[in-house]
């Protein structure tokens, strides 16, 4: 649970407001960053296991700042290629599903975990960077979190996370290989959607 929880803080830092999107990536990381966590702090409920508010949470303070088509692309690896447009949208959909439940279901498991910030040098002409930062958990060593982000248009996206050095997308990659292997790009698609309903079930 706690791996699930860094990784539901490398989704959070990202969110807040659309002005927030302005400037360098690693401010809009630590101003968001503490946004987000004043909310879950006083937030009772989401902290008692309520899901369906924590899920309400992440869709409308994280989904905006992610390119879940990217994110699942690189997940799914060389086998993208093969997927039709529709197959693609699927995949993107039910994967989304997957990790919005995911961090959800870590959220509701928040424990006053803070994070530190490293100091980055990011050029202003860049558009693909990396920012790192630190959670601290008492009574636990620290987890490692970095998160690459790409500039669409005036803001930032992030599209994979990277979590005590494990890459989020990469995590991935070896189950679906190994499920396209066994039962091609519809049986990913039948995978994703039926763990999904079992968390759901399990976390209504």
């Amino acid at each position: 649970m706690k791996y699930l929880l860094s990784l539901f803080f490398a989704l959070t830092v990202l969110s807040g407001s659309a002005w927030a999107q302005q400037g360098s990536p690693d401010a809009l990381v630590q101003k968001v960053t503490d946004d987000v966590l004043t909310i879950v702090r006083q937030d009772k409920d989401i902290q008692s296991g309520d899901t369906r508010k924590a899920i309400k949470l992440v869709e409308t303070k994280v989904l905006p700042y992610f390119d879940f088509h990217r994110m699942t692309a690189l997940a799914v690896g060389r086998n993208w290629s093969k997927a039709t447009p529709e197959q693609k949208k699927r995949l993107a959909e039910e994967f989304k599903k997957l990790l919005v439940r995911t961090y959800s279901n870590a959220l509701t498991s928040y424990k006053d975990q803070t994070i530190t910030y490293s100091p980055s040098k990011i050029d202003a002409a860049e558009t693909d960077v990396v920012v790192k930062t630190e959670i601290v958990q008492p009574g636990s060593k620290p987890v490692q979190l970095s998160y690459a982000l790409e500039k669409q248009g005036d803001g930032w996206k992030v599209y994979d996370v990277i979590v005590a050095g494990v890459s989020l997308v990469t995590n991935y990659r070896g189950s679906f290989a190994q499920e396209v292997r066994n039962k091609g790009i519809d049986g990913l698609i039948q995978m994703l959607s039926e763990r999904n309903t079992q968390l759901e079930t399990s976390n209504p």
